[in-house]
């Protein structure tokens, strides 16, 4: 981790430890109970950080604002390595089972992993002009993953950004399930080789959503690719592609992501990017913190964000290596699914508003 520090943005706190005095009656008894019933989080007294990160750094560099713009490379690559991996299907055919094993976690888990964070790019509509382009394209770069993903992912991601570690609206946080049964080491492991499956069914226990048209038409796209898959080359190739994304989003160098982004490992500081060589895979998705104070800025341009504002990143605690991130997570006794950080900012009445509009996003 670099060096440096930030002023703390929330801690293990008793409900007696909170900031109300921007808060209503209400609320502040739904933050109480809320902070009771799961005390081991880490719990902010504040609204989300990077709202007001944005606001101060665009003060001092307004020519960021000259970055807040797509990348229309990202089509290309998407289209390069979706071709790819249907060039590796070809090769393995006939491959012996440990070539075959070999190149699913290396070849297929980096690809498919690779297509989840232009999948995360796309749900920004930074790929293309216009929405609908941004979205078929998040699903084209879906179908060698086999399961389908881009348009739910997109419902959810954008609610983790307005509502960054909001109890119910942010699920991107483990549950207090996770936290209490996932806290030793080889829990730990498991938690991390079951992580597809956490990533994709704890939004529908802790915020399910109903179906829209753009589901439907994702899921209708992934049933045509499979069977064209299943038809042409048969079962060992689909599930090259199908298990390639378990080993990928699982116990993977490229997985140490989804815990560098927002665990806490120096407490105090809600956000962490990562500077390695990683990042050339992932569309950038290492510089986090830039990504969340500009959202609207496209990987390809967040590591001029940090040149252009170094006072507002480098002094800060960030990560160069993903695996020594999962190394730390699984080891250190002190860190679990619960070094997360949550907050209560918007009223249950209010989730429960959004909830029947279906989100943010349709």
């Amino acid at each position: 981790m670099g060096k440096g520090g930030c002023k703390p943005e929330g801690r293990r706190a008793s409900s007696t430890e909170v900031d109300v005095t921007k808060s209503s009656d209400g609320i502040e008894k739904e933050r109480e109970a809320k902070i009771n019933a799961q005390p081991k989080f880490y719990w902010a007294n504040d609204e989300e950080p990077h709202r007001r990160r944005k606001q101060v750094i665009l003060a001092d560099h307004p020519e960021i604002k000259k970055y807040m713009s797509i990348d229309p490379s990202t089509k290309y690559k998407v289209a390069f390595w979706v071709s790819f991996q249907l060039f590796s299907l070809h090769l393995l055919q006939g491959a012996p089972w440990y070539t075959w094993l070999f190149c699913c976690y290396t070849l297929s888990g980096s690809i498919n992993h690779m297509m989840t964070l232009a999948m995360h790019e796309l749900s920004h509509n930074l790929g293309a002009k216009g929405v609908i382009c941004n979205r078929f394209l998040a699903i084209f770069a879906n179908l060698p993953m086999g399961v389908p993903a881009a348009s739910s992912f997109k419902r959810y991601h954008v609610e983790h950004h307005k509502f960054q570690g909001e109890d119910v609206l942010d699920v991107d946080i483990p549950t207090d399930f996770e936290g209490w049964f996932f806290h030793s080491t080889a829990r730990k492991v498991l938690w991390f080789l079951l992580q597809p499956l956490f990533y994709s069914l704890r939004p529908l226990a802790v915020n399910p959503k109903d179906p829209t048209k753009w589901e439907f038409v994702n899921i209708a796209c992934i049933v045509v690719f499979d069977a064209t898959i299943l038809y042409v080359w048969g079962i060992r190739e689909l599930l090259y592609l199908v298990v390639g994304t378990l080993f990928g989003m699982g116990l993977h160098p490229v997985a140490g992501h989804f815990i560098a982004e927002h665990y806490v490992m120096n407490e105090g500081q809600e956000t962490y990017s990562y500077y390695g060589p990683l990042n050339w895979l992932t569309f950038n998705v290492g510089y986090h913190n830039e990504h969340h104070d500009f959202a609207n800025v496209s990987g390809k341009n967040l590591p001029d964000v940090r040149r252009i504002a170094p006072e507002y990143y480098d002094d800060i605690p960030h990560y160069h290596s993903w695996v020594k991130v999962i190394w730390d997570y699984i080891m250190d006794d002190n860190i679990s699914p619960y070094s997360r950080v949550k907050r209560v900012t918007v009223e249950n009445g209010q989730i429960e508003d959004l909830k029947s509009r279906g989100g943010l996003v349709k």
